[in-house]
């Protein structure tokens, strides 16, 4: 504390500390920093939006499955649409593993059991059979995130990696 020229005591201010990224173990406090984080997030994308003049789309599912959503423009749809025809154009991502083509729908069918899955509560009162089948729903849906967001990322990397030595 400095003394002012009054003769009183001002306190310092407090400094924000770094946040460490690590999963919040107390419930009510992951849930509290997931509404305020996402808020600030959304703030942002309109933010973008507006300032930029940016076509802009947001997607968050909660912990509980809960989805939220911004567009900057009319819906959403139209600009995954929009997405779809950029990034790649009617294509179907290609699971290396056994050459099979997977679908959206064969995608979202995933999602929705993982989803059922997870919100399961007492995962120990489950049956050998069933945590078998659930290893291998996520196993395949991890082989198919990786298919279609790892691999073209490698390829970038590769060509920036030649661009930059």
């Amino acid at each position: 504390m400095e003394p002012s020229s009054t003769g009183q005591t001002k306190e310092k201010k407090k400094k924000r500390g770094r946040v460490k990224i690590a999963r919040i173990e107390d419930k009510t406090s992951r849930q509290t920093s997931f509404s305020k984080r996402k808020s600030g997030l959304f703030k942002k994308a309109f933010e973008l939006a507006v300032l930029c003049d940016a076509e802009v789309a947001l997607l968050v599912f909660s912990a509980a499955g809960r989805l939220y959503e911004f567009s900057s423009c009319s819906s959403i749809e139209k600009t995954m649409k929009r997405y779809q025809q950029v990034s790649c154009p009617k294509k179907e991502a290609t699971d290396e593993n056994d050459g099979r083509t997977c679908s959206s729908s064969d995608l979202k069918s995933l999602l929705l059991e993982i989803s059922y899955w997870a919100n399961q509560e007492n995962l120990e009162q489950l049956k050998v059979d069933e945590l078998a089948k659930m290893e291998k729903i996520l196993l395949d849906a991890l082989s198919m995130t990786k298919s279609r967001t790892v691999k073209p990322f490698i390829s970038h990397a590769c060509l920036f990696k030649d661009f930059l030595w």
